[in-house]
This record gives structure tokens, sequence and C-alpha cells, in this order.
């Protein structure tokens, strides 16, 4: 009789500079991630520093330093396993500060973690908070966790969409400047990411049947030109480009409504042109609960999306709400791709 196969996140510690490690620890420690398979990868000085200096139960089955390893503690049953390496250096580390070697040792955590699930050992990654001049300091060029990735894994368009509860927000644009952000949107980019919002939602939302909302750009949509003529020029032009191909999507709608639209049910996700525009609906209606997932990546990757925290790094007050929630929704992704084999 074929045994049932039992699924694992792996979860890079992000910037040891923050508090990442510090809500990977307390995560380990909810019930509501009780029994899960989680594969932690970073460095384990840095978590047992952490756990003495607070007297917090160290939070893992084995630690083991090779991926042979971690596959033979998958295999035996573990839920909860270390992959460590040697990466950060006790002589310069401090708690709060930008470091190039606390911004190289979280890009490698990144680099491990995307290795297990290039082996097939994890499906998903949940990730944790790095810090962008952190990375700079090491000499690392891209900029943030979609982009990592998106290197590391040869993926050519990775795309972000925030989840808040149930809210879906798809973001067009990210790290950009706002002027730029607007440049961004043509006829041909709107409806090329719409395609790529409806490939998506339909093969991983459960209700396929409500349409995909559009923002629009400028105040009001634009009001017929007199605020802008983007609307006009490009983003309806895209919808209607989209309707004849069969997509369901409507729009543009404006953005001080569309967002509370979604969430009473009334769109599946709204596409947002711009990094501010979509953050600041999910982020006010519950910040800690919103998560960043990005898809089209060959696993499946969530993340909390608040910031390293300097200010209370090291000191034992960080929440872990949003990283239980982050791998609590990787594993509801990953076990409803499952069903779908």
């Amino acid at each position: 009789m074929r045994q049932e196969v039992r699924s694992y996140v792996a979860v890079p510690m992000g910037d040891p500079s923050g508090i990442g490690p510090e809500i990977v620890i307390k995560a380990l420690h909810d019930d509501e991630l009780k029994d899960r398979g989680i594969i932690v990868t970073g460095d384990e000085k840095v978590f047992r520093q952490f756990c003495e200096r607070f007297l917090i139960p160290f939070p893992f089955d084995s630690v083991v330093t090779d991926i042979f390893s971690v596959q033979s503690e998958v295999n035996s049953g573990a839920s909860r396993i270390l992959f460590s390496e040697d990466l950060v250096d006790p002589e310069v580390f401090r708690y709060g500060d930008i470091l190039a070697n606390s911004g190289k040792a979280a890009y490698r955590a990144i680099g491990m973690s995307v290795e297990l699930a290039q082996r097939g050992i994890v499906h998903a990654l949940a990730t944790t908070c790095i810090q962008k001049e952190a990375l700079k300091a090491a000499g690392i060029k891209a900029i943030g966790h979609t982009e990592i990735l998106g290197e590391m894994t040869g993926s050519a368009h990775p795309l972000t969409m925030f989840e808040t509860r149930g809210l879906s927000i798809f973001f067009m644009t990210r790290h950009l400047s706002l002027r730029d952000a607007c440049d961004a949107v043509t006829r041909s980019s709107v409806l090329s990411c719409i395609r790529e919002v409806n490939s998506i939602t339909s093969k991983h939302f459960l209700n396929d049947e409500l349409p995909i909302a559009v923002a629009a750009l400028n105040p009001h949509g634009g009001e017929h030109g007199l605020f802008g003529t983007e609307e006009m020029e490009h983003i309806e032009p895209a919808v209607m480009d989209a309707r004849k191909e069969g997509i369901h999507v409507v729009g543009p709608i404006g953005a001080d409504s569309v967002f509370h639209q979604a969430k009473i049910g009334m769109y599946k996700a709204v596409l947002s042109l711009y990094h501010d525009q979509g953050h600041i609906a999910s982020k006010t209606l519950d910040f800690e609960r919103t998560i960043s997932v990005t898809w089209n990546l060959p696993f499946i990757r969530t993340s909390v999306d608040h910031g390293t925290a300097f200010d209370i790094a090291g000191k034992n007050v960080a929440s872990a709400v949003s990283m239980v929630e982050a791998i609590l929704i990787a594993f509801r992704y990953l076990e409803g791709k499952e069903k779908q084999v």
C-alpha cells in the first residue's frame, strides 16, 4: 500500500541582524504549525544564541550540515529540521545594524532553500525578512526576494500577489519609482499581466467564476481624460483585448473602491498597477496577515511582508503572526496543488 507523502516547506532565516531568526523560532513553537514539516536554512549559532539568551527551548528535532542529511531526516519523518552552514561571523555580528556579512548570510540561506526545492525535498518556500542595504553591502545586485529567486531559478517573469484575509492583489510593477511605474503602464504590459493573473488564478484559486478587476491608475479612472489619459489609451484597450481572448476581467475601476469591492467578494483578484496602490489596501486591512505570494517560480513561495525591524531586533518582542501565516498559506497552496494532481 502506498504511503502518504508528507509535504515540507523551507524557511530561510532572513537577515540575522534583524528579527528573522526570532520570528522563525517563535513560529516553530506555535500550535498552528504543530506536526507540519518545516526545514529552516541558516546558521545554527544564530538560533542557539537567541534561544539561550531568552531561555526559549531550541525548536529543532535535528541539525544537519549537508543536503543529503536533510533528505535522510525527511525520510525518517522529522518535523523540525535545521539545515545549517557557518554563515555568520560572530566577530562582526550585531543586531540592528546593516552588515555585509548579514546580507551575505541571508542571501546564502535563500540559496540553501532553493537547493532543497530544486532537489524536490520541499515544494514551497516561506521567506522571512531581508535588508536591501545589507545585500548591497555584500555586493549582491538583486534588491529583493522576488528578484533573487528569479535569478536563482532562471524564472524570467515572477509575479507578486498579496493575500490578506481572502483579498488577493497582484502587482504589475513593484520596486519602481512612481514616475517609472506610470510609464510602465502600456496596453501591451497591462494585457500581458492580465493574461498571467488569469492563468495563475485559473490554476490555483477555488472560485474561478468571479472576474479579475484591474485597478485604475488615475483618480476616478481619469474621468475621461480630465485627470490623465492612461485609462483611455492603455488600460481600457488592454481589458477589451483580454475579453476578446475569453478572459473574465473588468476595469479599470477606481482604486478608491476596487479593493473594498474585492474584499466583499465581487472579484477573485485585483491587478494593482504599482507598489503602494495595493500595499496600502492590504496592509490597512490587516498588516500582520498580509502575506506576499510569488508565482511563476518552480515552487510556491510565500513571505512575510514586513521588514527586518532593526529597532527591536534581538529583544524578544517581535510578533510571529505574519511568519506563521506565511507558512500556513504555503501549505494551503501546496496541499491544494497536490489535490489537483
